[in-house]
């Protein structure tokens, strides 16, 4: 009688003696897949890791960015009313005429930075100030004639940063006017700068590529005389609790 085999599902073809085994086509080699997940593993660690590189650069760059990029310093702007008459006492109403200013004051660079708008009452010329207390230097930039002036730091006119900063701090409240008097110097131009490197990073930044001279006050040279046909230019402006005007002139 013949024999019936009843199976679950599909019958498999018996395999002949001498046919090489066959072998599923969705079975997966052991190793192969081991080695498959060991891949996948390290392709998403260094994912990961390129990732972290590239948000620390971020980080990294946008700290930089705003340290050099953005303003770190707060500017003051002051006002103060200052009396032009050299005898007060003759004035039965005196005049005050106001002055402007603002101020970039660095005290961790020990740098002060004036900046003088044009004026509306008096006749002197816009200038940027730059105050500088390590090297005991004042440039002077005159905007209307484009030139640079440079003198020894005047400590007993210009206050150290951190009282120039308290005194810009009231005369911002508005509620801080004060009612001052006016200083005046001479300065004399005595010869030019060629190469501004060597007096400082502010100083440089804001004389490089003009016209630079050095200056020394009239009072301290002997034998000087004024000259009718000298070129004089003011500016005026306040570094302390009064108005100073600086009169330079080149002949």
């Amino acid at each position: 009688m013949p024999s019936i085999r009843v199976g679950l599902g599909e019958s498999v073809p018996e395999r002949k003696k001498g046919e090489p085994e066959m072998t599923p086509l969705n079975a997966k080699d052991p190793e192969v897949a081991t080695h498959g997940g060991e891949n996948s593993s390290g392709r998403c660690l260094l994912t990961l890791l390129g990732l972290a590189f590239i948000l620390a650069g971020v980080v990294v760059g946008g700290a930089c960015i705003y340290k050099y990029f953005m303003p770190k310093h707060k500017v003051y702007r002051g006002e103060m009313c200052y009396f032009e008459n050299e005898n007060r006492d003759r004035a039965v109403e005196p005049y005050f005429l106001p002055i402007a200013e603002e101020a970039d004051i660095r005290e961790d660079d020990n740098i002060a930075i004036i900046d003088v708008p044009v004026p509306k009452f008096s006749d002197s010329d816009p200038a940027a100030i730059v105050h500088d207390f390590d090297r005991l230097l004042t440039a002077y930039l005159d905007l209307q004639l484009g030139n640079c002036y440079v003198i020894p730091l005047n400590t007993s006119i210009v206050m150290p940063p951190r009282n120039l900063m308290d005194l810009f701090a009231k005369l911002a409240t508005g509620s801080y006017l004060p009612q001052t008097y006016l200083v005046r110097e001479e300065m004399v131009v005595t010869e030019e700068i060629d190469n501004v490197s060597d007096l400082g990073i502010f100083i440089y930044q804001l004389c490089v590529g003009k016209e630079t001279f050095r200056l020394q006050r009239r009072d301290q040279i002997t034998g000087l005389q004024k000259r009718s046909v000298e070129n004089c230019h003011s500016i005026r402006h306040f570094e302390n609790s009064f108005v100073v005007e600086t009169k330079i002139c080149q002949q």
